[in-house]
């Protein structure tokens, strides 16, 4: 089955009159877009920052006639007080098991000496390497971002054996996991999100790790527990607004790695950390950057 997409290039003065009109006409979806490369990086809670230019694209069934379409969409605009439609493009879109081309792009990949992070549909490459399969589910962190992919290879440089390390953030799991099949003893995960601990618990099991190895918390829930490693991978502002907590959950000359930060971000970040830390010189990868230190 096929589908009817139009796409509109919008100012951000228009975005909500042009959303608003293409659900009163029957859109199946709107969806809104950056039309400029204009990031937006951590909003204020309770904010929904809109792109200066934007694109707003409704789906519809594709038997609308398209003419008659956008004849709807004009007088719905102008009734929500919008004036001439932005400049827009009709076009038709083939119907395509998305989630089937996600799995067919995702491919086995090696971080660090050690380790390797594999689709659970895949065979692993390389059998005899630490071998962390992964279905992400709903959650953050598959190693394809730079971020995850900065903490995993700190994780294959770092972990030594029978440490407790703390996976702030823990998304997927896919960290804190690395970590105890790459020999730390015991892992504490937290997140914000529930469905974030039912995808580490689900990878946890799919990765045979013993239900005694790991504990996964809400933030309030959080035990007053010390890490050998702590790793953080989460946005900039909650890293400084969380400083003194994440500090708290490191012991003593435990290990610290941050991560989740642009290369701009990092010298603020890494200023507040040095309260508690001695901090290494930020690493990067394409814009993003793991910023590591020692606990003194």
């Amino acid at each position: 089955m096929s589908w009817m997409q139009v796409r509109f290039h919008a100012g951000a003065d228009q975005v909500e009159a042009l959303e608003n009109a293409l659900l009163a006409v029957g859109a199946l979806s709107v969806t809104l877009q950056d039309d400029a490369d204009q990031p937006i990086l951590e909003p204020e809670l309770g904010t929904t920052p809109i792109w200066d230019n934007t694109q707003v694209i409704g789906l519809f069934e594709a038997s609308r006639n398209s003419h008659e379409l956008l004849q709807e969409i004009n007088a719905a605009f102008q009734a929500e007080g919008g004036n001439e439609l932005p400049r827009h493009k009709t076009e038709l879109v083939e119907d395509k098991d998305w989630v089937r081309a996600w799995m067919d792009d995702y491919h086995p990949m090696p971080f660090g000496k050690r380790l390797w992070v594999c689709p659970s549909w895949r065979e692993p490459p390389q059998p005899d390497a630490v071998n962390l399969l992964l279905d992400p589910g709903l959650a953050f962190g598959t190693g394809t971002h730079p971020t995850t992919a900065l903490c995993l290879r700190y994780l294959d440089r770092e972990v030594q054996g029978n440490e407790l390390v703390v996976d702030y953030g823990c998304g997927s799991g896919i960290l804190g996991i690395a970590a105890l099949l790459l020999g730390a003893k015991h892992m504490v995960g937290v997140d914000i999100d529930p469905q974030a601990l039912t995808a580490t618990r689900d990878n946890a099991g799919r990765n045979g790790i013993a239900d005694d190895r790991y504990e996964i918390y809400l933030p309030a829930d959080t035990p007053a527990v010390q890490g050998d490693i702590t790793v953080a991978n989460i946005l900039a502002g909650p890293l400084t607004e969380l400083g003194p907590h994440i500090a708290g959950l490191t012991r003593q000359g435990g290990k610290l790695a941050l991560s989740g930060l642009l290369a701009e971000q990092a010298e603020e970040v890494s200023a507040c950390y040095s309260q508690w830390f001695d901090m290494a010189p930020a690493q990067q990868q394409d814009d993003w950057v793991i910023l590591t230190g020692i606990k003194r």
